[in-house]
């Protein structure tokens, strides 16, 4: 099985490119930032809790993404691998994925970091918050999950480099290049 993370800070182009190597390599994309959306979206009790964590810019409660992924991936065992979209975005977090697949003899196969500068990422948002009139796309609440995702995510670069499964990517980039370095990358480690 192939499974990847697909790392960077918000508003790098993850969706983009895991959806692009979902088609590609039938793998299932998770996107954990799809499904606390579409909890919001519904209105429930649940999503209007969750939607005061995402509008401060704050990381959802951990048991919920847990069950999520466990779910996710009990329901989809006969894949040919996965595509972690916003999972795992601690070390505790990686620690825990790892246990999870290791119950089905599955491990991590990479971790492609998509490496954009933070300016760029301001802009993206402020732009996507434009189009799709997100909420949690203001500047002062991108700027903090810029400042959380270097506090609590940036150190997984360390953890995974250490296990020969991370590498990097220009993000900042046409989405057609970037998909193309993430291609070369997936098809050699295959080979390998």
């Amino acid at each position: 099985m192939l499974n990847i993370v697909i790392f960077g800070p918000p508003g790098c182009g993850k969706g983009t490119q895991s959806a692009r190597l979902t088609k590609k390599y039938n793998l299932v994309h998770l996107s954990t930032g799809d499904v606390i959306r579409k909890e919001i979206k519904s209105g429930s009790d649940f999503g209007l809790q969750l939607s005061s964590i995402v509008e401060k810019g704050e990381l959802v409660p951990y048991e919920l993404i847990i069950k999520i992924l466990e779910s996710a991936l009990a329901q989809n065992r006969s894949s040919s691998g996965f595509i972690f979209d916003g999972f795992p975005r601690t070390i505790d977090q990686a620690i825990d994925l790892d246990k999870i697949l290791a119950k089905d003899n599955q491990a991590i196969s990479m971790v492609v970091s998509l490496c954009i500068h933070d300016e760029k990422v301001v802009e993206r948002l402020l732009n996507r918050a434009k189009i799709e009139g997100r909420k949690d796309d203001t500047e002062d609440v991108i700027k903090n999950r810029l400042r959380v995702y270097k506090e609590q995510t940036c150190p997984l670069i360390d953890f995974y480099r250490k296990q020969g499964k991370y590498v990097e990517v220009d993000g900042d980039c046409g989405i057609d290049d970037i998909f193309c370095q993430i291609s070369k990358i997936v098809d050699s480690k295959e080979v390998a």
